[in-house]
């Protein structure tokens, strides 16, 4: 019988208290400190690196785990990973529920297919200087784990929970020392990369063009609170309740397909649950597609589920996401590895910057500037980073970029499933590995410049 004054009843509530205070604690810090305001720097990220300073601290002091005291039952530490984990397929589930029926043009859908093909581009681009960096530096130095630089494009391209997912891989399957601590770390960097890289762009356009940054808070007119034919605010069941329901109605529909596919594939088991947002994905997309089809007949005519919701949840999600994976950071356990994650942060960031900014201003001349920062944000931080940098030039979305980030979704998947199956093998072939992301590369930039390289053979002849 649990005893309900034990500290095993209240550490999970204790512990999802410490991170939601450090988030209020962050807020407060951005809207009355002018200089952490200015830095652009995500609450959550902020948030993170409070409640960091205070356990490492804590740490030194003590030698003991912040969060493996008896006030977090013990095993805190723990269930900051497992929410990192949960969040993340839990937000995308979220976002993918939205109802999307918006129809482009040919243009827009070229615009919309390009900025999915330049996201698994800048994944492959950020695996390959990560691969290189730590093969090199393990034929170098030694005692490096080669494949670690891998988790790179996870980590900054991906976020926190994909980091998590394939550190943890590594370290259960193939004995990567540290390797959860070291995902976890590297996208941590990549938040901070997004926001120094963003503020820098912005200050260097403030510069040459005399655009205007604000310091306000902005509304997000994107969205509507409600629309025609749904089911009320509060009928006999609340709407949000409603949407929470869908959202973890189809998480476990995804944890029961993991656990078939589990039991089908044994050898591959970490693999399929590593995947559990892609599945969360793909389940959330079937349930999409059942409602949409239910209505279409006539046998549902209400509409049950609700963008604005629904986009609240899944930043809800994401923000404990985030604050949590950097609380989990230990930097004892990252001494050996320090220098190889400077490095891999510094690559990394100068590799995305470079290359989204000249496809940018390659393939967006009309708004060229937002498409680069909506980019970079996303592709070091998350959606959410993308969409502060871009709130910073396009306030009111006036540019189409917010719906390239959204429906570049499918594109993306697409193209960059291949590189999440070939991740996990990489630590049994870095250097083939290595080969096969350069050739994808290739191949994504055929994609890409395919109008190009026409037109160059057409003048050929």
């Amino acid at each position: 019988m649990q005893n309900f004054w034990d500290f095993e009843a209240w550490g999970g509530l204790s512990l999802l208290a410490t991170l939601l205070i450090g988030l209020l604690i962050a807020n407060a810090m951005k809207k009355n400190i002018k200089f952490v305001r200015k830095t652009l720097i995500p609450t959550p990220v902020l948030g993170g690196l409070i409640i960091l300073i205070i356990t490492t601290v804590y740490e030194k002091i003590t030698g003991q785990i912040f969060f493996n005291t008896n006030f977090y039952g013990g095993s805190g530490l723990g269930m900051l990973e497992i929410l990192t984990y949960h969040c993340l397929a839990l937000g995308f589930i979220a976002s993918t529920l939205k109802r999307t029926e918006d129809k482009f043009t040919g243009k827009r859908k070229t615009e919309i297919f390009n900025t999915g093909v330049t996201t698994v581009s800048t994944y492959l681009i950020q695996g390959i200087f990560g691969l290189a960096i730590t093969i090199g530096a393990a034929y170098l130095v030694g005692k490096i784990f080669p494949a670690s630089g891998i988790i790179l494009p996870f980590a900054f391209g991906q976020g926190p929970g994909q980091a998590l997912n394939y550190g943890n891989m590594y370290e259960q399957q193939y004995g990567f020392v540290g390797g959860r601590n070291f995902g976890l770390t590297i996208a941590a960097i990549g938040f901070i990369a997004a926001s120094i890289g963003g503020v820098v762009h912005l200050h260097i356009l403030k510069k040459k063009k005399g655009i205007v940054i604000s310091d306000e808070e902005r509304h997000d007119p994107s969205e509507e609170i409600s629309t025609k034919n749904e089911i009320p605010m509060n009928g006999t069941i609340d709407k949000l309740t409603v949407q929470i329901a869908f959202i973890f109605g189809v998480y476990a529909l995804t944890y029961a397909v993991m656990y078939l596919l589990g039991k089908l594939m044994p050898g591959m088991i970490s693999v399929v649950y590593g995947f559990n947002f892609l599945i969360g994905v793909l389940m959330a997309t079937l349930c999409r597609a059942v409602m949409n089809a239910l209505r279409r007949k006539g046998i549902v005519v209400k509409r049950y589920t609700n963008n604005f919701l629904l986009t609240h949840i899944s930043n809800l999600f994401f923000d404990i996401m985030i604050v949590a994976c950097i609380a989990a950071i230990r930097l004892e356990a990252l001494a050996q590895y320090w220098w190889i994650i400077v490095a891999l942060g510094i690559f990394g960031t100068l590799a995305t910057y470079w290359y989204n900014l000249f496809i940018a201003r390659k393939f967006f001349p009309a708004y060229s500037e937002e498409q680069f920062l909506m980019m970079y944000g996303m592709l070091t931080g998350t959606a959410s980073t993308g969409v502060m940098l871009l709130r910073e030039l396009d306030p009111h979305y006036k540019t189409p970029v917010a719906e390239n980030l959204i429906y570049q979704n499918l594109p993306a998947i697409a193209f960059g499933f291949p590189m999440m199956l070939i991740a996990p093998t990489a630590p049994e072939h870095p250097e083939l590995t290595l080969l096969i992301l350069v050739g994808f590369f290739v191949l994504m930039n055929l994609i890409l410049f395919r109008n190009s390289i026409f037109k160059f053979k057409k003048k050929s002849k």
